[in-house]
Parts: structure tokens; sequence; C-alpha cells
């Protein structure tokens, strides 16, 4: 792996645990030398994890649409700032970037990110590792609703467990070296055939 995608949030979030674990995987990125590619911004746990690759002399990639350029405070000690027209061309430029993604902790913004890159790893768009870092429990609903969404049947059985959850950036990274992607989605069922 060269470079991993990371959506996270533009706040710290409410506890420090949030801030602290952007900044555990950014060093364990740096230390294996795999380049950060994220969205670009100074501030929350998207300026912190950039800054933690920075510290340990790594790769840094932000993509940002002009429009956020001034809202997010584009951070301006990158190893290159790709400036892009709109939110579609930047999850488009960091997916085409990117040889994994890994989700931390944030809002709306972050959960499109997230599920966007889920649905294209069914449609056999990518076949890249999707992983959620679960600090302090922030994505237990989420995984709670991604099983339900399978029990109910709305989800296909084989993509139940599509994102690898870890809490340990480290275990996360190991996880990505053996990624199997799931076969493509299909919608015939042997229950219609």
């Amino acid at each position: 792996m060269k470079k991993i995608a990371v959506f996270c949030g533009s706040s710290n979030g409410s506890s420090p645990i949030y801030v602290q674990a952007a900044k555990m995987l950014g060093s364990e990125l740096a230390k294996r030398k795999i380049g950060l590619v994220y969205g670009g911004s100074s501030i929350g746990l998207m300026g912190s994890v950039a800054d933690a690759v920075l510290e340990e002399e790594g790769t840094v990639i932000g993509v940002l649409p002009e429009f956020l350029e001034n809202k997010e405070i584009a951070h301006k000690g990158l190893t290159e700032l790709i400036t892009v027209q709109s939110m579609h061309e930047r999850k488009a430029k960091m997916t085409e970037l990117a040889d994994g993604f890994i989700t931390l902790p944030g809002g709306a913004g972050t959960m499109e990110e997230f599920f966007e890159i889920f649905t294209w790893a069914q449609l056999g768009l990518h076949q890249k590792p999707c992983g959620i870092l679960n600090t302090n429990h922030y994505y237990d609903p989420l995984v709670k609703l991604i099983n339900h969404m399978a029990d109910a049947e709305f989800l296909q059985e084989k993509y139940r467990s599509i994102a690898i959850v870890e809490e340990d950036p480290a275990v996360m990274l190991d996880r990505f070296l053996t990624y199997q992607p799931p076969s493509i989605k299909t919608y015939i069922t042997e229950k219609q055939t």
C-alpha cells in the first residue's frame, strides 16, 4: 500500500481521545511509509491526522474543493494540495489516489464519504479495503446498522463485513494487507432462480 485515504471530521469532537486516535493513525501511516490522502483541511481531526504524518516526515496529499478553501482553512504545509471544483470531484480524486480507505469519527459528510466508498466496493468499482477506526466506540451504532441491513436482507450477507472495524490503527493496517475483496454485487438471489 502506497497511499490511504482518510475520511474524518473537520471538528475535534467532544473528547481528546478522538484527536489522539487521529494522531496515532497519522504516525502509524508515516512509520509504514504510507502516504495520506485526505480532505486538505488544517482543522479538526483532518488537521490532526495530517500534522501527525508531516511531523514524521511522511507524505500528505490534500484534496479540497475551491469553495471550502477558506471555510475549512486549507492546510499550508502539505506535500501537495489539489484544488477541485466540487465535493464529487474531491471524492473521485481521493478514490483514484488511494489504495485503501479509513473512516475516523466525523459527521454527516464523513458518513456520506464512507457510504459512497462502501457502495462502490459492492458494485466492484474498486477492490480496495475500507476501514472504520472505532475510536471510543464511536461507530458502534454504524456497525449495528450495517448488521441490521444484512439481517433484514437489504445488504447481501457477503457485504456484512466489507468494512474492517478496529480500534487500533496498527491492527487495521495489518488487516488491510490481507484484504480480499468480496465478489461484485448481483441482484438475482437463489430465491429468485
